[in-house]
């Protein structure tokens, strides 16, 4: 048996040892790998123009922004040269551009410059950038976690290919897992993965490969530890003879010290706590939704799907009751969207206490359901004619327009007028409640409602 010693000990991480050596290995972002591609193209050494972008890679922690790049000059045969921008500086970054030149020169080889971290940089350390892919002297491949029309330079942007990565799928972490359990450069089947061990893996991933390999590693370590532990019974017969450790997802707990949610983004949990998270915020109880969301979070839900679900949750049950609850809202979706996990956690729950704790009303929502199911019901009519647009050749002949009274005319804004078909003169769809903001628009329409008949 492989003990946990010699299998984990004085190696480099699984995750650095399972990186791809090839564009072909890598898991997810097909949508930036099909034929023709850029990183394709670049990464062919047949190639008849090798070579002649420089691309920058954003995208989530774990997506592959270090892979791609490292499998890109494996794969080429091109001189790879990897700085991160935490620890380098202007001065490694000339020298790499002149030894680039030499090489280029001397043996007519292109250098690839990884950059990590780009957005580390200064403007003045990102100017340094700019000789060396304008004249040719080196491919960059760029990677940020950060939206680069803020963290990068206009000119550095203008002369580089922006290419997004997305959150790995669960497919995709489950290719991984898969791999580094069976590959002689991961764990070479020394353990094998329960199925409720892999899916808590994928899970705690979220999306974020490196996660899923280091939990992996350490879960590992704690299975076969316990293994190494176990006595043995020399003189028994031993039907699992030969039978490797188990992972089960109780190690899998243990090694990344936390609570292994039961949630299934495709299955009932999923609809159950995001159910139960809408029912706690039109309940007005914002320590339940809070609670909610943070198992969402913590299962690695989508954020998006949460921010959307948030926002038909503040049209559909707030309403004009606090119109400034759909603002916040979108704002909160719109802040996910372009800051990202884990920081995008906290405009969610900004929005989630907002909703929560506000004045509720549906009296919207139930205005265009019934709007809507008189329509479908065949209640519509026609449009009274002096509603009809006059605009057109004939309208005016056919009475179009004629006897409309302009509201701004009159002091008070609002004329009698009718404005509904004939069929449906008298029928209410919006009635505002008494609570909030909708009060005053309750006492508002009423007046109007009574000018409108002529009262």
């Amino acid at each position: 048996m492989t003990s946990a010693a010699s299998l984990m000990s004085g190696q480099t991480p699984l995750a650095v040892r399972m990186r791809p050596v090839s564009l072909d290995e890598v898991a997810g972002q097909r949508h930036l790998l099909r034929p023709g591609s850029p990183i394709v193209a670049l990464a062919d050494p047949d190639a008849a123009a090798p070579g002649a972008v420089s691309i920058i890679l954003w995208g989530p922690p774990g997506t592959g922004k270090t892979t791609l790049a490292q499998a890109i000059a494996r794969s080429s045969g091109r001189r790879f040269v990897e700085l991160s921008a935490i620890t380098a500086g202007v001065k490694d970054v000339r020298e790499v551009m002149q030894e680039a030149i030499t090489q280029r020169d001397l043996y007519g080889q292109t250098t690839i410059l990884f950059l990590d971290e780009i957005h580390r940089f200064t403007k003045a350390q990102q100017d340094a950038l700019l000789p060396g892919v304008e004249n040719g002297w080196v491919i960059l491949i760029a990677a940020t976690t950060e939206n680069p029309s803020f963290s990068v330079i206009s000119p550095l942007l203008s002369r580089s290919l922006l290419l997004t990565l997305q959150p790995l799928t669960d497919d995709d972490i489950g290719v991984l897992v898969d791999r580094a359990v069976q590959d002689a450069r991961g764990l070479a089947g020394a353990i094998a993965l329960t199925d409720d061990a892999r899916s808590a893996l994928i899970r705690l991933a979220s999306g974020d490969g490196r996660r899923a390999l280091t939990g992996l590693e350490a879960a590992a370590a704690v299975a076969l530890s316990g293994a190494d532990e176990a006595p043995r019974e020399e003189d028994e017969d031993r039907s699992d003879e030969g039978a490797v450790p188990e992972v089960t997802a109780e190690d899998v707990a243990q090694a990344v010290d936390r609570a292994l949610l039961r949630y299934d983004r495709q299955g009932d949990e999923h609809y159950d706590v995001i159910s139960a998270y809408i029912k706690s915020i039109r309940g007005s109880d914002p320590d339940a939704a809070v609670h909610y969301l943070a198992r969402m979070i913590e299962a690695g839900e989508d954020p998006r799907f949460i921010a959307r679900r948030l926002v038909i949750s503040a049209a559909e049950d707030i309403g004009l009751a606090d119109p400034q609850a759909l603002v916040i809202a979108t704002a909160a979706a719109d802040a996910v969207a372009f800051i990202g996990m884990p920081e995008g956690r906290i405009p969610l729950a900004e929005a989630t206490i907002y909703l929560a704790t506000t004045a509720k009303s549906n009296a919207a929502y139930a205005a265009i359901n019934a709007a809507i199911a008189d329509v479908r019901a065949g209640g519509f009519g026609r449009v009274p004619v002096h509603l009809r647009d006059a605009h057109y050749a004939g309208a005016k002949r056919l009475g179009h327009g004629k006897g409309y009274r302009y509201p701004h005319d009159s002091d008070a804004g609002i004329l009698p007028q009718q404005y509904l078909p004939d069929e449906l003169v008298g029928r209410r769809y919006y009635e505002p409640k008494q609570l909030g903001a909708e009060r005053d628009v309750s006492a508002r329409l009423e007046r109007i409602r009574r000018i409108l008949g002529g009262r």
